[in-house]
């Protein structure tokens, strides 16, 4: 059944307006800035963009040399954050990540005693390079971290300094040494994004780049400070009732186990999307509207962050993987079938 929608309204306020105009400014340098440094892939950078006006982290995945690594650490310094990555090994443990407690002499004192020290974990930019070349357990150690912003560690809890990003990495075709994320690991995420091979062209001028005298660089066009601010005017853009039951629609279909599922998805999927993908597609949708100069979300915004939203919170079943259906052909199916309230 339709549903009425609510009213549209702008942002309400004139700060509210100037901050969303400034947050367009400022989103536009800093993909002008990267353009300097990363050919192509505008699809992938408006994704991490998004993510991080949501508050939210982002897995990446594709094949070695798409310059993964050097995306993720340009946009660290475009926005003026400081950069940690951890590259993750088979041998990695917890407390490489999370820091640890060690025996310290009090230069005053002349006691010993326990002092923490901070593992990397403890930046604004965490790149997690190769995250599924690590054992379960030690891939669980940013899962306070992701979820709640901080660490605990000897019975004490420490704060992440805001803005805080996980963007990790991982590669789809190496499968020996690796260990799949588990499902909690896995929907901490806000978006999977797949980086795919650069056309003809885009693979000619990173030749041509790469392979001369001169070496770009980019500079600083924002700071923590203002990230803050816009994720704050990202959760003030209203969102449109239709908008909202298309979102719990299309969630809902996904899950095997809900009424309203098709008996196709009964068929294919063995756990579908919970609740967190209804919040991180709502906010991911609310700073897409704002990248695009709107004032309120459509689901043409839904649609279009669908894949990365989605994708990964899938668990296909037996029968899916032998009539070789994929995590994204079945949320593309799932868009396909699903009612757009009017």
């Amino acid at each position: 059944m339709a549903t009425t929608p609510s009213p549209v309204q702008p942002a309400t306020t004139q700060d509210d307006l100037a901050n969303a105009a400034k947050l367009v400014e400022s989103c536009q340098s800093v993909r002008e800035q990267l353009g300097k440094i990363v050919v192509g892939q505008n699809e992938v950078i408006e994704q991490l963009l998004i993510a991080i006006l949501a508050r939210g982290h982002c897995l990446l995945e594709g094949v070695p040399g798409l310059a993964k690594t050097l995306m993720i650490r340009s946009l660290a310094e475009t926005m003026d954050l400081r950069f940690r990555r951890i590259q993750f090994t088979p041998d990695l443990m917890p407390g490489d990540i999370t820091g640890t407690d060690i025996i310290q002499e009090n230069p005053t004192t002349g006691h010993r005693e326990m002092v923490f020290q901070q593992g990397p974990v403890f930046t604004q930019v965490l790149l997690a390079d190769e995250i599924n070349r690590t054992p379960p357990k030690t891939q669980a150690a940013l899962l306070e971290a992701m979820q709640e912003h901080e660490v605990t560690a000897g019975g004490k809890t420490y704060r992440l300094e805001e803005p805080f990003f996980v963007l990790a990495t991982q590669n789809p075709i190496e499968q020996e040494g690796t260990y799949p994320l588990p499902e909690a690991q896995r929907d901490r995420f806000l978006f999977h994004v797949v980086v795919n091979y650069p056309s003809r062209d885009e693979e000619s001028e990173i030749i041509d780049r790469t392979t001369g005298g001169m070496s770009a660089k980019c500079k600083a066009v924002i700071d923590g400070e203002e990230i803050i601010r816009f994720q704050s005017v990202v959760r003030s853009v209203p969102l449109p009732d239709n908008v909202k039951q298309f979102v719990l629609n299309l969630v809902r279909t996904l899950r095997p186990k809900d009424d309203t599922s098709p008996a196709w998805v009964r068929q294919l999927v063995e756990y579908g999307p919970g609740p967190r993908a209804c919040q991180q597609l709502v906010l991911g949708g609310k700073a897409r509207a704002l990248l695009h100069r709107r004032h309120h979300v459509t689901i043409g915004d839904i649609e279009a962050l669908a894949l990365p939203a989605l994708r990964h919170r899938l668990v296909p079943t037996f029968t899916a993987e032998a009539e070789g259906m994929t995590h994204d052909s079945i949320v593309q199916r799932a868009l396909k079938e699903t009612p757009r309230p009017v």
